[in-house]
């Protein structure tokens, strides 16, 4: 069935999720099965970019960029449009974001040139920007990344930081990872 080979594509979707959602579909109602048609449709018609940020909306700012309560000092930096919930959920930052839309990776030719640095050196030069904060992933790439953008902004008279990573709430030190335990020990703090 060729709607299963499609469902298979999407990540995490491996072939026995794919079957069950295809026919979880077959077992649907017509106007159940037009709403998520006419949903996926427009998706690719209404999201767009948000022009400040760079994170996916509906509108031309999203509703971070357009919300007068948060701060216009502190922008974190993530990687993907799905990182943004994350740092989030926490409901501890309440400044503003920016979307790389990737990490660097030279082995599969991704440079400088395919993130979307230009609205983050934009903003910086604009004055008003006191930190950024690097919430990338503690992937090789997102090392990369992070030591390639603070080389970049640090000169522009703004104060770089990079989120603490280590040991997970709620797990056992004894399944830490050399380099997980190593990070936790350099991102420790005071009490």
């Amino acid at each position: 069935m060729r709607l299963i080979d499609e469902l298979r594509r999407l990540p995490g979707i491996g072939p026995r999720s794919a079957q069950r959602i295809a026919f979880h579909l077959l077992r649907s109602n017509r106007e159940d099965l037009g709403r998520l048609a006419r949903s996926v449709g427009e998706l690719l018609d209404e999201m767009r970019t948000c022009e400040c940020c760079q994170a996916v909306t509906d509108r031309e700012l999203c509703a971070i960029c357009s919300d007068p309560r948060r701060s216009e000092r502190t922008i974190c930096v993530v990687e993907e449009p799905h990182n943004l919930p994350a740092v989030e959920r926490t409901r501890d930052f309440r400044g503003r974001y920016h979307v790389l839309h990737g990490s660097l990776s030279p082995l599969h030719g991704v440079g400088p040139g395919e993130l979307r640095l230009q609205g983050l050196l934009e903003r910086v030069r604009a004055g008003g920007v006191e930190e950024i904060i690097l919430a990338l992933s503690p992937t090789v790439e997102g090392e990369a990344t992070a030591v390639y953008l603070a080389r970049l902004l640090k000169p522009l008279g703004v104060r770089v930081t990079r989120i603490a990573m280590g040991v997970p709430v709620g797990s056992d030190l004894e399944w830490a990872d050399e380099v997980t335990m190593a990070k936790a020990l350099e991102g420790r703090r005071e009490y």
